[in-house]
């Protein structure tokens, strides 16, 4: 009976985060099916290209890899959170984020210890934030929440304590890409000019100096985790390679937040950050 039906909502998401259990509207606005199966076809050189979706009617829905389509969800799906959450607040910003996703199991628990409340001076709850908007991009394309989870962090100043900063800087190294991709060069500039205080933060002439030159090598020669990601692949342990690539996306967006360096430009970063998320989200 169509009258026990749950409303639903149209959200969209990118190609490579449909799933098998979507409900994916078609092509001119057909009813949405339910999507059974997913695979990603590669071009002649590797690189995602489509996202084939096997639909419950074993129809296939063949789709431009970087590109969205839109889906159905249950409206008026529970907000995770053991209190309401107010408008304008963290913990608020957080509840919205996962609920426009609310078939995410580990959203659900990131979210679950945040919206008790958010402490900005714990390490753990750094950790989750920006974990948050990581996952936000990398599993869901959902740039714009993505963005609003990571400036809970960017206002954020260096205080000396690199256990907490290196969550803060991967946030405005995250938000400094988001930015550039949604057009708004000056609001990258600025996340990216913040990540790099801690760069002057070294007071002593002499220590600045040597600090500047082994940046500088770090910047020229990074450690982009090839081996462990070849092994991974090799051994078909996808979460492992999923895991390492993960750590390499963090690299890459270090890496463009200081404009590159001598060995890698920022647009080859551009590219390569864009190439690494198609790759992650195949996995």
């Amino acid at each position: 009976m169509t009258g026990n039906r749950k409303p639903t909502r149209v959200r969209r998401v990118g190609a490579e985060a449909v799933t098998a259990g979507h409900h994916i509207i078609g092509p001119a606005g057909a009813d949405p099916a339910e999507v059974v199966e997913t695979d990603i076809e590669t071009d002649d050189f590797g690189t995602p290209a489509v996202v084939v979706a096997t639909l419950e009617s074993g129809d296939t829905l063949r789709i431009a890899a970087g590109s969205q389509v839109q889906i159905t969800v249950d409206d008026g799906a529970p907000v995770v959170g053991a209190i309401p959450a107010q408008d304008g607040t963290p913990e608020a910003v957080i509840a919205h984020a996962v609920s426009v996703h609310p078939e995410s199991a580990q959203l659900q628990g990131l979210a679950d210890r945040l919206t008790k409340g958010v402490n900005f001076k714990s390490g753990s709850n750094l950790q989750d934030v920006h974990d948050l908007a990581v996952s936000l991009l990398v599993d869901f394309a959902d740039a714009a929440n993505a963005l609003r989870v990571c400036d809970l962090l960017t206002p954020l100043p260096f205080d000396g304590n690199f256990g907490r900063w290196k969550w803060i800087e991967g946030a405005l190294a995250l938000a400094s890409y988001l930015a550039y991709d949604d057009g708004d060069v000056a609001r990258s500039e600025a996340y990216s000019a913040s990540l790099r205080t801690a760069d002057d933060a070294e007071t002593d002439p002499l220590k600045a100096k040597l600090a500047a030159a082994v940046r500088q090598r770090q910047l020229n020669a990074p450690n982009l985790y090839d081996p462990e990601i070849s092994r991974a692949a090799a051994a078909g342990d996808a979460a492992v390679e999923r895991a390492w690539r993960v750590v390499r996306l963090s690299s890459l967006l270090y890496l463009r937040s200081h404009g590159g360096s001598e060995t890698l430009t920022a647009d080859e970063l551009t590219r390569r950050i864009h190439n690494e998320l198609v790759a992650i989200r195949a996995l």
